[in-house]
């Protein structure tokens, strides 16, 4: 994988957000993508890694979209 990213959020919601999140880690084996999704106290970690930087780039969309909605589902 040539391209990465790696995003850390800090939230008191860390342990359900991503026990929510951690399903969708699993991937075909045929994606150009890998995701590792880790859990601090109060931080969920995101890792992505891709072939390429159109592919980082759909990943993270998605990606940043689950974790946005999945954070706004907690608050309420």
């Amino acid at each position: 994988m040539n391209h990465a990213a790696c995003f850390v959020f800090e939230t008191p919601f860390a342990a359900k957000l991503y026990e929510v999140l951690a399903p969708e880690t699993v991937s075909d084996p045929g994606e150009k993508s890998n995701v590792r999704l880790t859990c601090g106290d109060s931080s969920v970690t995101l890792q992505v890694e891709a072939e390429d930087a159109a592919s980082l780039r759909a990943s993270l969309n998605m990606w940043l979209r689950l974790v946005n909605v999945s954070h706004e589902v907690l608050e309420l």
